[in-house]
């Protein structure tokens, strides 16, 4: 049974260096450490990920995507991503996130579990490739059974706001098996009403207010002190 937070905590996806600095001197717990910014994260550099690990006392948790556009992965992309992992894990790095499907949008199990298995004993997070299933419980399932630790998820809408009511049913749905961790278009001005409707313990925000790369640190703060 994977380890569940208690306490409310924050993520935030960071593309560069002085946001991940930012995260932790502003109070997040975590960050996810991307590239490719412009399609939602993918793979950053073993540069990237070296300095950011010197540097940084919070968890780090690491991208696994080869390109942008969908979660369909060719075989030479597969292997890409299992070895990414293999080479990540020799950093120190303290978990990873991903998510593959099928053309159909349905689960690629075997290898979601094949990366969870290369991963061990570092916890995976399943990304917002969540939102394009077709079945979110009977993914969530999937997903459980496949060693995930956490969902990452709009409540598979266009941001956390529309999806609240879906998030909160995720939530329930979850119990203590898995982590539903709301991201997509939160922010300080709505975290609060996320929080108190879906009961969620772990939240993720790019903090980024003003559509370039890098988070806003009063942001960062906001978020951080409006979770109760």
């Amino acid at each position: 049974m994977p380890n569940i937070v208690q306490n409310p905590s924050l993520e935030i996806a960071c593309f560069n260096l002085p946001s991940a600095l930012m995260a932790q001197e502003n109070g997040a717990d975590r960050v996810e450490l991307c590239d490719g910014f412009e399609v939602g994260g993918t793979t950053p550099s073993i540069a990237l990920v070296t300095k950011a690990k010197e540097l940084l006392k919070i968890d780090v948790y690491v991208m696994i995507r080869p390109r942008g556009v969908n979660f369909v992965y060719s075989d030479e992309e597969f292997n890409q991503m299992q070895s990414d992992i293999l080479q990540l894990k020799e950093l120190k790095v303290d978990g990873f996130v991903f998510g593959i499907l099928k053309e159909n949008n349905t689960l690629n199990v075997e290898q979601n579990k094949r990366l969870v298995d290369l991963a061990k004993p570092l916890p995976c997070t399943f990304h917002r490739a969540f939102d394009e299933v077709e079945d979110a419980f009977w993914a969530l399932e999937q997903i459980i059974d496949c060693g995930f630790t956490t969902v990452l998820t709009s409540g598979q809408a266009q941001d956390v706001t529309d999806g609240m009511n879906r998030l909160a049913e995720l939530v329930f749905k979850a119990g203590n098996r898995i982590t539903i961790m709301p991201g997509g278009g939160l922010r300080s001005n709505n975290i609060e009403v996320i929080q108190e409707n879906t009961k969620a313990i772990f939240y993720h925000s790019s903090a980024i207010t003003d559509g370039k790369q890098t988070a806003n640190p009063e942001e960062i703060f906001n978020l951080k002190n409006k979770l109760k």
